[in-house]
């Protein structure tokens, strides 16, 4: 299942870098995953400070 962002991102951007496939874009008003690229590595769960991206 693929990681999502919620509302509670703060559109700070630092899970972008973290994605090792590029997934992450900057979508209005939030951050968004590209569920179809997602592989469920959790990386850019572990560096979001807003905690905002769930499984």
């Amino acid at each position: 299942m693929a990681y999502k962002i919620t509302d509670a991102c703060v559109s700070c951007g630092a899970c972008v870098d973290e994605c090792p496939v590029s997934c992450i874009s900057e979508g209005s008003p939030i951050y968004v995953i590209n569920a179809d690229a997602c592989i469920d590595c959790g990386a850019c769960a572990g560096t979001c400070p807003a905690e905002a991206i769930v499984q």
